[in-house]
């Protein structure tokens, strides 16, 4: 009887499998789908032995489950599969309020990495830092996690705790972290403002759908205010919605100038996206500020606005995410996503793994050189480096205590009074 069930059940598996195929499979050519078929034989009969032989009784959607979240996660770091749970989970994500720590985090080298703590959140104020490794959530060690498994541990309820160890390799040492979780609630846009010389500043947290429309606001007020040289800060912006990051490089650039492209397998997923209009800011003096923790939309805005020569970017090189995953719905309310693409510059400088390398390299450091005999002084001025772009409040005269640290936003600041005194002639001719 037992080998009657063995054999019954693999002929059924089979079967299904090649259902489940049979959409797909109308697209590829005849030799791979012959190949397919003779796999699917082997993956069928090991899905048989282990629901007659394994010493637990296991539901066959569970064993379906377990193996396409193996599947996905031997393709890259960014392909998952979702149970339903995890789907709706990542639906609701849109809304842009969560409970957590305040991070956004990928897997690299098998180990979960951080790709920058969110501006303002429980992460960003405990000094969490980009390129952290999180080797530990709790009690469970995180090596071969799947993204989903981190974001559901380290999610949770407002006010409740979580214990996160990290290796960070440029100290070469473990750190251990007690963060508190709180309401998540992401400004894509802060400190939009004047600096000094009728330079403006305008730091962009995330491209969500909001962020055009509220960018396009602030640089009217600028405007107003009399505004004639921008920075644009993308530092420690994970990125967002490819759509979003396009519209932003959009303000910038003339009609018809390319923005990024995509490639993959097949034409639908080769697309070149393009400026439909210009604005009244297509010819402002630009500085972009990019680091370590700027990654995907960050990097498209950066290339595309480097490779047309529309601003100068400074800072550090960037994350180097340049891969477009696409979720797709399965018949069971579950989902697979699934890296369909790379992004690519105008100029076509592959962004996944290679990040934008600006203009004009700056490492953040102290800029003051003066010797300071204060340790309680310099301990805070340290702090205030590492958590690199801190605002507690929106007040100018805290936003200026920058100047003595961020070189980097020193930096630009020179840059763009070098080029408004360059281009004054210009003008007035």
């Amino acid at each position: 009887m037992k080998l009657l069930r063995h054999e019954g059940g693999r002929i059924v598996i089979i079967f299904v499998c090649v259902f489940l195929l049979n959409g797909s499979a109308m697209r590829l050519d005849r030799d791979t789908k012959d190949e397919t078929y003779k796999e699917l034989g082997l993956f069928a009969e090991a899905l048989s032995l282990i629901q007659s032989q394994y010493v637990d009784e296991v539901s066959a959607k569970d064993l379906i489950h377990g193996s396409l979240k193996g599947m996905l996660s031997s393709l890259d770091p960014y392909s998952e599969f979702l149970k339903p749970d995890e789907y709706v989970d990542l639906k609701s994500d849109t809304e842009g309020r969560f409970g957590g720590v305040g991070m956004e985090i990928t897997v690299k080298d098998g180990l979960v990495t951080v790709v920058s703590p969110l501006e303002d959140s429980p992460a960003w104020r405990e000094g969490i830092k980009a390129g952290d490794r999180i080797v530990k959530i709790d009690d469970k060690i995180t090596k071969d996690f799947s993204l989903t498994d981190a974001v559901k541990l380290l999610r949770g309820t407002p006010g409740t705790k979580v214990h996160i160890t990290i290796w960070r390799p440029e100290e070469k040492k473990m750190l251990e972290f007690d963060i508190v979780r709180d309401l998540i609630k992401i400004e894509d846009i802060k400190n939009a403002r004047i600096i000094n010389s009728g330079i403006g500043y305008i730091r962009i947290v995330e491209f969500s759908e909001e962020t055009a429309g509220d960018l396009f606001q602030a640089l009217e007020g600028l405007d107003e205010q009399g505004m004639r040289a921008l920075i644009l800060d993308v530092r420690y912006n994970p990125g967002g919605l490819l759509e979003s990051a396009v519209d932003v490089a959009e303000f910038f650039l003339e009609k018809d100038k390319e923005i990024v492209s995509t490639k993959g397998r097949n034409d639908r997923q080769n697309l070149v996206f393009r400026s439909k209009r210009s604005s009244k800011f297509t010819a402002i003096p630009l500085a972009v500020l990019i680091n370590e923790g700027s990654a995907s939309g960050s990097e498209i805005v950066a290339g595309a606005l480097q490779d047309h020569h529309r601003a100068i970017v400074v800072g550090e090189k960037s994350f180097g995410k340049g891969l477009v995953q696409t979720v797709l719905p399965l018949p069971d309310g579950s989902a697979i996503k699934l890296t369909t693409s790379e992004y690519f510059t105008p100029s076509g400088k592959n962004i996944n793994g290679e990040g934008i390398t600006p203009d004009i390299e700056v490492a953040l450091r102290r800029f003051a050189e003066e010797e300071d005999d204060d340790e309680e002084k310099e301990q805070g001025l340290k702090e205030e480096i590492e958590q690199q772009l801190e605002e507690k409040t929106e007040a100018v005269d805290e936003f200026t205590k920058r100047l003595e640290y961020d070189n980097q936003l020193v930096q630009a600041v020179d840059i763009l009074k070098g080029l408004l005194i360059y281009n004054q002639p210009k003008q007035a001719e």
